[in-house]
């Protein structure tokens, strides 16, 4: 069983959705970021989905791009993220670590060489915002090299899809479904906007993994809805962000209201 069957079938068991933070790394130093992490993780979070900095984040909203630039000025780069990542690993063996990253990143040491790195550092899940379905049925570079690396391709599964569309996302995503409950970037300036009943049944019946829902997920209401409406979890971010933008004088701080705040979420994803 890899990191995630482990995690949605413990889940079911105990009748729990699971809560996901995001969080970049190297926000908002590198050498905080581990706290930060494990912050997120004793507060609560059945995993973890991490953002290696982007110049051009051009999927995120101002908050996250904010998050960008402070972990670029702090030298954050994706050889020490990576390094970032093989600590947490270490540290917390059974959680499972996603990666949201920007296609330039993982052309630039080279599609083999990213996902190698991914393995030897403890990645269970990938997620490339700005590589298109049609790109990943059509290069099969990108499963090949995901799959011999045992990493999961994940994608995302836009509000507006058509069955068509969906029914490929189904077929060819592992780990998990990055469900969008609006269209646009990350934020929580929007809520939570279309509903999700419906998609969610439509992957399910066509074999897809567990869904998770973001985009506006600020509130544990939010949580409760998302799993009420069919969802196996929810993944947070900008709120996250904001929260630790708030404390950047006081890094303690930061951890315990980070700690609090992922607790709360992930008391909401109790059935």
């Amino acid at each position: 069983m890899s990191r995630y069957e482990k995690l949605f079938a413990d889940l079911k068991a105990k009748n729990e959705g699971a809560f996901v933070p995001f969080m970049t790394i190297g926000d908002p130093t590198v050498e905080d970021s581990f706290k930060v992490l494990s912050a997120l993780i004793d507060g609560g979070a059945d995993a973890l989905e991490l953002g290696i900095p982007f110049s051009d984040p051009g999927a995120d909203g101002p908050t996250i791009q904010e998050s960008d630039r402070r972990a670029l000025n702090s030298g954050a780069n994706t050889v020490n993220c990576f390094e970032v990542i093989k600590k947490i690993r270490q540290k917390y063996p059974d959680t499972p670590i996603g990666l949201l990253m920007y296609v330039n990143l993982v052309f630039a040491p080279g599609i083999d060489t990213f996902f190698k790195l991914c393995a030897d550092s403890g990645v269970d899940s990938v997620l490339i915002p700005d590589v298109p379905l049609q790109m990943i049925e059509m290069e099969p570079v990108w499963q090949e090299e995901a799959k011999k690396n045992g990493v999961d391709l994940v994608m995302l599964a836009p509000p507006n899809a058509d069955d068509e569309t969906l029914s490929k996302i189904a077929k060819n995503c592992h780990g998990y479904i990055y469900l969008l409950s609006r269209a646009g970037v990350t934020g929580v300036e929007k809520e939570a906007g279309k509903p999700i009943s419906h998609i969610v049944k439509f992957l399910k019946e066509n074999g897809a993994p567990p869904a998770l829902l973001g985009f506006g997920i600020s509130k544990p209401e939010h949580v409760k809805q998302a799993i009420a409406d069919g969802a196996d979890g929810a993944i947070s971010g900008s709120a996250l962000v904001k929260i630790l933008a708030q404390h950047l004088d006081d890094t303690d701080a930061m951890y315990e209201a980070l700690k609090q705040f992922v607790s709360e979420m992930k008391a909401a994803t109790k059935r």
